[in-house]
This record gives C-alpha cells, sequence and structure tokens, in this order.
C-alpha cells in the first residue's frame, strides 16, 4: 500500500520535473512569477512549497513576499546541478550544453588523470582496471546499462583518485553526461574501438604512475566524444 508519505514524495518529484524543466526550456520565461497556490494545483501545498525550495536551492526561482515566485534568468542557475543538465540535454538548449560539457571535462580530466598517477590509492587503481576490463566485456553494447555504469564508474574514480576535492565533486557532472548521451541516443551500440583502449591506457598509466601518458590518453577520450556527439547532433 502507498503511504501519504510516498504520495507526497511523488507529487513533490513530478512538481518539480514539470516546473524545472518548463524554465530550462524557456516555457516559464526569466521574469515570471508563479502565484504559490496555483503550483499546487493537483498536489498538496505542501508538495509545492518543497517543490519550489528545490529550485530556488537549484537557482531556478527566487521567493518573493507577497508577489509570488520569480523565475530567474540562466545567470544564475547552479549548471552543475545534474537535474539542470539532464533538462538541458532535453530540450532546445542540448548542443550549447554539449559543447560546454565538452569543453569541461577536456580541461579538467587530463589533470585528473595527471593527479591520479600520482594519487591513486591502490584500490582505486584496481576500481580502474576492473571498469575498463568491463567496458571492454561490454563494447558491443555500448548504448546498455552495463556498460553505462562501467563507464560511469570509471569516470568517477579517476575524479576521486585525483586526490584533489575540487575535481571528485564533479563526478556526477560527468556522470550526467555520460547518461545523458545515452539516453538521448548519442552512444553508438558498438563502442569506439579507440575509445575503449584509450580507456584502458589511462588506467594502466595510472596503475604504473605514468602522468604524462595518462594525461594524454584522458585527452583523446575527452575529444572524441566531444566529436561523436556534436556529429550525431548535427545529422539530426
Amino acid at each position: 500500500m502507498t503511504t501519504g508519505r510516498a504520495d507526497a514524495g511523488s507529487l513533490h518529484d513530478a512538481l518539480v520535473e514539470r516546473l524545472g524543466s518548463a524554465i530550462v526550456r524557456g516555457d516559464l520565461a526569466a521574469g515570471s512569477r508563479l502565484i504559490t497556490a496555483e503550483l499546487s494545483t493537483g498536489s498538496s501545498r505542501g508538495a509545492g512549497r518543497e517543490a519550489v525550495r528545490v529550485l530556488q536551492s537549484l537557482g531556478l526561482v527566487r521567493v518573493r513576499r507577497k508577489t509570488g515566485v520569480e523565475v530567474l534568468p540562466a545567470t544564475e542557475w547552479n549548471v552543475y546541478a545534474p537535474e539542470i543538465i539532464a533538462w538541458r540535454l532535453a530540450g532546445p538548449g542540448r548542443d550549447a550544453q554539449l559543447h560546454e560539457l565538452s569543453a569541461l571535462r577536456g580541461a579538467i580530466e587530463p589533470l585528473a588523470a595527471r593527479a591520479a598517477a600520482a594519487s591513486a590509492t591502490d584500490a582505486q587503481r584496481r576500481e580502474l582496471v576492473a571498469a575498463v576490463m568491463e567496458m571492454a566485456r561490454t563494447e558491443r553494447d555500448a548504448d546498455g546499462a552495463e556498460y553505462l555504469a562501467a563507464d560511469v564508474r570509471f569516470h568517477r574514480t579517476l575524479l576521486a583518485a585525483s586526490g584533489n576535492a575540487m575535481f571528485a565533486a564533479l563526478g556526477s557532472v560527468v556522470e550526467s553526461v555520460l547518461v545523458g548521451r545515452t539516453l538521448h541516443d548519442l552512444m553508438p551500440h558498438d563502442a569506439n574501438p579507440h575509445a575503449v583502449r584509450w580507456h584502458q591506457d589511462v588506467a594502466f598509466a595510472v596503475t604504473a604512475g605514468r602522468a604524462d601518458e595518462a594525461a594524454h590518453a584522458m585527452g583523446l577520450i575527452v575529444r572524441e566524444a566531444g566529436e561523436a556527439m556534436a556529429s550525431v547532433t548535427a545529422a539530426e
């Protein structure tokens, strides 16, 4: 039997999804006013208030006394939030989002790979190797759940292995990119064999402490991913 708490949670999640995606798509323009009572239509007032709190934490809205909830411009959004990344990838701003994410990864992940060659723990080195072995095993189903899970595991482990907490905190951002690539049919069914090999090169270079090789291979991975997604979106 579904509990009242679960019902409230599902209503809240649905409201956040509906309003957040509408704001990011531009259906609700910056400066628009949302009346709290109207937000609760079809849901509880508690769910409406909680949804507004979530949207506020994402930088999408600001609550003003007596005038309701104001939609904020994109310059105020928490663009690193996985929710906003997902909404941008699902909307008309997908190309810009992919370009920005590729640029971010190109700047950060090679540095993280270089640092990981010096800072990774033995457990992290084993985790990287295990992840790339799983990627190799499932490379003929690269748009499937197992390959995606291994890919996410690899990149999150690498960022954490850098020993840099700021890099590690970007794990959810990179995961959102990888999930979005699969979700929006930007990932081929058969993985690029070069990309799989470059992941292996990174893992083995980190394990051996070869910083330059790790950084170089990671740069190739990020560039290939960006170019592959750009080619698909251009064809569309």
